[in-house]
């Protein structure tokens, strides 16, 4: 009789929608994209060097990379609504420590923010294999976009414009904003996530699910495809930047043109659409071909700064067209039974991108400008091309719905 006056929301916990993915999404794209600006422009005035800021981003990617590979080891040992929790909390501390304001803190706040990153990234998929069918994963990945979209287009110009007026006001604001998706995380319920028991023994390190991944070509060319998007997104976030201090465009432009750029995410459900109406495999080869040209030609019109500053957004405006389809050809690979150690092999593209990225960067800088960063980028996305032609046609589509056969003409 008192169960009957029990909410059915508190006896039985909802489960968790597309639209509260991007809710959660869209609360993490204003932590992080508010600092995506800001973290190069303090780095390269603490350090002085665009190799030695290369250098720095080098050792933290490698950092997070084995953060992002204990994941799941501390899932194991700690719940993994905790283990989420972590993370947010890795924000605000983040924040805390770039407030103080000295290298060695602003170094130590880079590193707690990727970590940060990575823990939350991996979680957060890790949910999404569990909630959400496989048919409803692009939706999903347009939804995360759209709700992110405001986030990232607002984020970046503020942090750079605040920067100016009060330093530690871009960190205080990613730090509440950190406190909120905590808060919205926890007010959605989503727990630990589905649990699938293994017929013997618990659950593998994800090191040990290397072999599995290597076994994969289609994990292994989506794999790719993540790598190199980031790694076209880390040129256009910290090399712009540095690129118009050096060319006397303003330390502010790389942000403002960021904010610009990912104002192209409210149209995420347009290019949704598009991708459906035509194929994954369309749509990735004509992202990879558009960053290609873009960045190469940046590059060789690298004696006009604002032709090839102009060059490098419409490229970054074809890696917004990656972010909604060039991630599906893995996560519709993966087996239910390795969610959480797959989304720590799949969220390592972030830490591999950002490893090689800065580490190419540093070789190319030894022989080149900086415009050769460009140049390279440009050769990996023409190879991401090639790569693309190898999915399948009809990757990602529903399936037609069997037709009845038609009833036999009567007999005359």
């Amino acid at each position: 009789m008192h169960e009957r006056r029990i909410p059915e929301w508190l006896r039985h916990a909802p489960v968790p929608s597309v639209r509260d993915f991007g809710i959660l999404a869209g609360l993490e794209a204003v932590v992080r994209g508010t600092l995506i600006s800001v973290f190069p422009l303090i780095m390269y005035r603490a350090l002085g060097d665009a190799g030695l800021v290369s250098a720095s981003y080098f050792a933290v990617g490698i950092l997070s990379l084995l953060a992002g590979l204990m994941v799941p080891a501390l899932v194991r040992l700690v719940p993994r609504r905790w283990a989420y929790s972590l993370g947010a909390a890795m924000f605000v501390a983040s924040a805390a420590l770039a407030v103080e304001g000295s290298p060695a803190s602003v170094l130590a706040a880079l590193a707690l923010n990727t970590v940060a990153a990575v823990t939350t990234f991996i979680c957060f998929n890790a949910y999404v294999l569990d909630y959400i069918s496989r048919v409803e994963l692009g939706k999903c990945e347009t939804s995360r976009m759209f709700y992110s979209a405001l986030g990232w287009t607002a984020g970046p110009m503020a942090g750079v414009l605040l920067l100016e007026v009060w330093a530690p006001a871009p960190f205080l604001i990613s730090a509440a904003a950190a406190l909120m998706m905590l808060a919205a995380f926890w007010w959605m319920r989503m727990g630990n996530g589905k649990q699938i028991a293994r017929a013997r023994g618990p659950a593998s390190n994800p090191l040990k699910y290397l072999p599995r991944f290597l076994e994969q070509p289609r994990l292994i060319t989506g794999f790719l495809f993540a790598v190199i998007r980031s790694a076209g997104w880390w040129i256009y976030v910290v090399y712009l930047p540095i690129f118009a201090i050096e060319k006397g465009l303003g330390q502010e432009l790389g942000g403002i043109l960021l904010s610009v750029t990912n104002a192209c995410l409210f149209g995420a459900p347009l290019l949704q659409r598009w991708v459906q109406r035509h194929s994954i495999r369309l749509a990735v080869r004509t992202g990879f071909l558009t960053v290609a040209a873009c960045f190469g030609a940046a590059a060789a019109l690298q004696g006009w700064p604002a032709v090839s500053v102009a060059l490098l957004m419409a490229g970054s405006a074809a890696l917004i067209l990656l972010d909604i389809c060039g991630g599906l050809p893995f996560l519709m690979a993966v087996k239910p039974s390795e969610r959480t150690e797959m989304s720590a092999v799949y969220s390592s593209y972030r830490d591999i991108s950002g490893i090689l990225t800065p580490g190419a960067a540093w070789l190319v800088l030894m022989v080149s400008p900086l415009a050769g960063i460009f140049a390279a980028g440009a050769a990996a996305a023409a190879y991401a091309a090639l790569l693309a032609g190898k999915l399948h046609p009809r990757l990602g589509r529903t399936k037609a719905a069997p037709q009845p056969a038609e009833d036999p003409l009567p007999a005359e």
